[in-house]
């Protein structure tokens, strides 16, 4: 047996390796990815894209996101690292509309046009695609393993697929009974939650509430110097936290850190990858953060908090979507079907009742009750709407340009109406994208078995 390991290539960035025994691998939905591999010079990489060009002029600062800067990037790098071009091999997959399907998301077309531009830059390069699947309404990976230089593209979540499953729709004395044993957000994460939600924190405050709790002080200082959130300088206490993070971002990585552990379930429904559910939150989080940020329309460290626990109710429905895997991906891969309709056919609930019960128990602040019931109908919030429609507009992005953390489908019907409550027109929907924060679309790699 031996070690495969398995480098996931986020949105926005490319990797590049020589022949050894890994698996480059990139979860596609409206993104476009593209392999490039020559067996000649021993080297291949993948490229993750996320839009066709540049929207404005902070895309200097970070190239590898538009087709038509990212590309010729790439290549160059590919040059660089000894491939001929010409000995050279492409592979291209994603830029999918991911339903439910709008008219508005055929008048943006951003994976489409993402495709048509590499496309020209690889015949312009005389470089041949041995394998394209491009367009569609579902989202993929797309895979490159460096060991012999294959390249495939896969529906994401078909290898979870297993016919031969016992499927068990659960009773609605099942789903309550979960729900009274899942073991409530810390009490210091409760307090914070508070605190923040007030609005005028004391950090100190804060800081000695953490203290009390080993285990959340332990789990933050590793997320401190974890790939999401590192800085230059090893950070080994709390003080040194607040000295070299600040009080706003060590606040967000306290209550991070306390839905981490919340999140770790020992079931795999939703989950797209290890800890598929935690990451998503994680990025909505920051994303709804930085809508709030740009627009003005909420607070962004409320954003941020709202984001980071949206999908509590999955958390108590997961062992039940892994039970019924086959149903829901099947239901799931239908172009008009949003995943709240299929967890309602399967489950007799979905998971914004189900975190709404959660919320209204834990006592978490209204705003937060409020997004975790309509962050996928933000216009039906009757509290701080802005801040169900950040969140709302953030988890869209996760599932379009983030695909592989969990099963998801969010509708688009209103998108327009929904921009607006943040202060945005239809024709912000670019720069919507050209926010999203890299950091968002990092996850931990691991080794598989072989």
């Amino acid at each position: 047996m031996h070690i495969i390991n398995k480098q996931h290539v986020p949105s926005g960035s490319f990797f590049i390796a020589k022949k050894q025994p890994m698996i480059l691998q990139a979860f596609l939905g409206t993104c476009v990815g593209v392999a490039i591999s020559s067996e000649d010079a021993g080297m291949g990489g993948i490229i993750h894209l996320l839009l066709p060009e540049p929207v404005s002029s902070s895309a200097v600062d970070h190239p590898e996101k538009y087709a038509s800067t990212g590309l010729p990037l790439f290549l160059e790098a590919l040059e660089a690292a000894g491939v001929n071009l010409e000995t050279a091999r492409a592979c291209i997959a994603g830029g999918a509309l991911v339903g439910p399907i709008d008219n508005q998301d055929l008048d943006l077309d951003i994976g489409g046009r993402t495709t048509e531009i590499v496309e020209q830059i690889l015949a312009d390069k005389k470089i041949p695609v041995t394998k394209s699947e491009t367009g569609g309404f579902f989202s993929c990976s797309l895979n490159l393993n460096l060991g012999n230089f294959t390249c495939s593209i896969e529906p994401a979540g078909f290898d979870k697929l297993d016919e031969k499953a016992d499927v068990h729709q659960p009773s609605p004395a099942e789903i309550k009974k979960a729900m009274d044993q899942l073991k409530p957000i810390p009490q210091v994460a409760l307090k914070i939650l508070r605190i923040i939600e007030e609005g005028n924190y004391d950090i100190e405050r804060i800081a000695s509430e953490v203290r009390k709790d080993q285990v959340i002080s332990a789990q933050t200082l590793k997320l401190c110097n974890s790939a999401m959130f590192a800085r230059q300088r090893p950070i080994e206490s709390l003080d040194h936290a607040l000295v070299f993070l600040g009080q706003d971002q060590l606040v967000k990585l306290v209550i991070s850190a306390a839905v981490e552990r919340f999140f770790s379930q020992p079931a795999a429904g939703y989950s797209l990858c290890k800890g598929g559910l935690y990451y998503h939150a994680i990025g909505t989080a920051m994303i709804s953060e930085e809508i709030a940020r740009q627009t003005k329309a909420c607070e962004p460290a409320v954003a941020y908090t709202a984001g980071l626990l949206h999908d509590i109710g999955k958390v108590v429905l997961d062992q039940y979507v892994a039970s019924t895997y086959p149903l829901f991906y099947r239901q799931l891969q239908k172009e008009t079907t949003e995943s709240q309709l299929i967890e309602k056919q399967l489950l007799s609930v979905d998971h914004t009742e189900v975190g709404y019960v959660l919320a209204q128990n834990w006592k978490l602040p209204q705003t937060l009750a409020e997004t975790v019931r309509h962050h996928h109908k933000p216009e039906k919030a009757s509290l701080a709407p802005e801040v169900v429609a950040a969140v709302y507009l953030a988890n869209l992005l996760m599932s379009r340009f983030h695909t592989g953390l969990e099963l998801s489908r969010v509708d688009t019907g209103a998108l327009e109406q929904r921009l607006a409550m943040v202060g945005l027109g239809f024709d912000r929907f670019h720069d919507l994208i050209d926010w999203i924060p890299s950091k968002a679309f990092h996850i931990e790699t691991e080794g598989d078995a072989t």
